[in-house]
């Protein structure tokens, strides 16, 4: 079930509407049964996994938290990761090893058939196995104790607005939500009401339509010229963002109005001016489990610069591999890494020779801001490839194709009103913080800037709905 869909906004409907007439305990009784029938549309087999891991996580952890020998401790801890990376391994990595180790043996001369299983990819798993893990983790270190209700983990584990494609929620954080009493109000509500709106407008309007021009762009057969190539990766980036950031406000806006705060996942992040800054504002839930689970106990940044080095390559790469079964999805994880390295090695000088105030502070931001944003895009071509070959013809017809040809089929008119609104927000979100501006404007611009974002969404809006681009990690 997709959140730009019909079901979905009668489902939702449906379960606010008895969601505010039941008692607490009852409400919790009613989400976690509407979490998994949202779940179950796609595959009901996807509902009976997710049932699994997280029984077996609830038990462990029961055992981690009850234990005080450090070995048995360990053990149940041991017993959490395999399962977890066990499920996430095969599921989403098995056909890919097998292929690849296939291959690395075929070019060495030894000929081996190739056993693929065909896994169907439960939606979802990379974001719920992590959740899952982050708290198996906690409950280890000893930062918060295990949940004695298997009722109050499972909703933590299967929150509908959140689980197929994050924000990534810690327990610490999510936990205390489920396990107490939540109050709505109207603020919250038309609060959760602004941030459906504007994430199904960022995905139906926004990155739908000039998801039109990328596939155009990338589609194996084409042959772009090095412009199509810049006007392609341009549009998704625009793409990813506005899918992925929506789907983020459409959870936040849901959970919100069930009375849950869910975290921000992205904080503009194409108005950065390093790719370390990048990362910090996008994705922001992955990046930071990245940062608490992975670079710091590998050592994060002690024991010297080339082991710091080290563990940003490995966990830059972890987070590539996270997106997807495939060896460019490694390089873009290996080279993000390589050249966060870079910045950090060179700092201190870039500090130094940066000016301190002036239009020669400005002029050096806004080179920062085009250099970054840039060197993101050209990383985005291989994120966006399908094969190496391809991101290789990408790039050199960047540099060797001039020829001006544009197809303009993917270009609607009726986007043109609806560029000041784009426009103003994020100007205000950058400037002023405020990513809820229009919300907080007169009556009478709100529901003009309302009417426009139905209306864009009945006229620019796709028949039926269109997947998010996550969904496929």
């Amino acid at each position: 079930m997709l959140f730009n869909t019909l079901d979905f906004a009668l489902f939702f409907a449906l379960v606010l509407g008895l969601y505010h007439v039941l008692p607490f305990r009852a409400q919790n009784v009613l989400l976690l049964i509407a979490s998994y029938f949202f779940y179950g549309m796609w595959d009901w087999r996807f509902a009976g996994l997710l049932l699994l891991s997280t029984t077996i996580d609830y038990g462990l952890a029961r055992g981690i938290d009850s234990s005080e020998d450090p070995r048995r401790r360990r053990l149940f801890l041991m017993a959490s990761l395999v399962v977890n990376l066990g499920i996430l391994g095969f599921f989403k990595y098995f056909d890919f090893f097998v292929h690849s180790a296939t291959v690395g043996l075929a070019r060495l001369g030894l000929e081996v058939p190739e056993v693929t299983l065909r896994v169907v990819l439960p939606v979802g798993v990379s974001f719920y196995t992590f959740q899952e893990l982050s708290y198996t983790v906690d409950v280890y270190r000893r930062d918060l104790r295990a949940v004695r209700s298997l009722l109050d983990f499972a909703l933590y584990v299967s929150f509908f607005p959140q689980l197929v494609a994050g924000p990534i929620e810690r327990a610490t954080r999510l936990l205390p939500q489920v396990q107490s009493p939540r109050t709505t109000t109207w603020e919250g509500v038309s609060s959760g009401a602004w941030l459906i709106l504007w994430g199904l407008f960022k995905k139906v309007v926004v990155a739908d339509n000039v998801g039109h021009l990328v596939d155009a762009v990338y589609d194996p057969g084409a042959r772009p010229t090095g412009l199509e190539v810049v006007l392609g990766t341009y549009a998704f980036a625009v793409q990813i963002y506005c899918d992925f950031s929506g789907y983020s406000d459409v959870a936040r806006g849901t959970a919100r109005c069930l009375g849950f705060e869910l975290m921000s996942n992205f904080d503009l992040p194409y108005f950065s001016t390093n790719l370390r800054d990048i990362w910090n504002r996008w994705h922001i839930s992955l990046t930071t489990w990245l940062r608490d689970y992975l670079y710091i106990p590998l050592g994060g940044n002690r024991g010297g610069k080339w082991k710091q080095y080290r563990n940003l390559v490995l966990t830059m790469t972890t987070c590539g591999l996270w997106h997807g079964a495939a060896w460019t999805y490694v390089a873009f994880g290996f080279a993000h890494g390589v050249l966060l390295s870079v910045q950090h090695a060179f700092r201190a000088t870039t500090e130094r020779l940066m000016p301190k105030a002036g239009l020669a502070w400005l002029g050096w931001k806004a080179a920062a801001f085009l250099f970054t944003f840039h060197v993101w895009c050209m990383l985005l071509v291989l994120f966006r490839a399908e094969t190496f070959s391809q991101a290789w013809s990408m790039w050199t017809a960047l540099f060797t194709d001039f020829t001006a040809g544009v197809s303009a089929s993917w270009w609607r008119p009726l986007l043109l009103p609806v560029v000041p609104l784009v426009l103003i927000q994020g100007w205000q979100a950058w400037n002023g913080r405020d990513q809820e501006v229009f919300l907080r404007a007169p009556l009478l611009v709100r529901t003009a800037v309302y009417a426009v974002l139905l209306a864009s969404l009945v006229l620019l809006g796709e028949d039926h709905g269109k997947p998010f681009v996550y969904f496929q990690f």
